[in-house]
C-alpha cells in the first residue's frame, strides 16, 4: 500500500525514475480498488458507485502516466515509449538502467525505496 501512496504523493511528477516494484504494484493496487468498485456497482446495482469508478479512474489518471512515464526512465527510455502498445510492456517488465542515467539515479541504489514492503512497516 505504501508502494500506492508513495505513487500517489508524487501526483504529476513526470521526472525522476520509478522501480519495477513501485510501477507494478501501484498498478496492482490500482487494478483491485477499480475493479471491486464497479464490481459492487454493477453487483448491487448502485448508479452512484459507478460514478464513483469514474471519478476514481479520473483522479488515477495523471498519477498513473506519471508513474508509466518515470519507469521508462528507469530503463533508459524516453515517456513518450509509454504511447507504443506492446513495446511499453516489455520495457516495464525490463529490470532498471544500470547506475545513473539522463534521468536521475537509479532507485535501487540510491536505497530510497528499499525499506517498504507491503506489510507498511518502514
Amino acid at each position: 500500500m505504501n508502494w500506492y501512496l508513495k505513487v500517489l504523493k508524487q501526483y504529476a511528477d513526470f521526472n525522476g525514475r520509478s522501480r519495477r516494484k513501485e510501477y507494478w504494484m501501484f498498478f496492482l493496487i490500482n487494478f483491485i480498488i477499480s475493479y471491486t468498485i464497479s464490481f459492487i456497482a454493477v453487483f448491487l446495482d448502485i448508479y452512484s458507485l459507478e460514478i464513483l469508478s469514474t471519478i476514481y479512474s479520473l483522479a488515477v489518471l495523471v498519477p498513473s502516466i506519471a508513474v508509466g512515464v518515470r519507469r521508462m526512465h528507469d530503463v533508459g527510455k524516453s515517456g513518450w515509449y509509454l504511447l507504443i502498445p506492446i513495446y511499453n510492456l516489455i520495457l516495464a517488465c525490463t529490470d532498471s538502467e544500470a547506475g545513473p542515467n539522463k534521468w536521475g539515479q537509479n532507485p535501487k541504489e540510491a536505497g530510497n525505496d528499499t525499506n517498504i514492503d507491503l506489510i507498511g512497516t518502514e
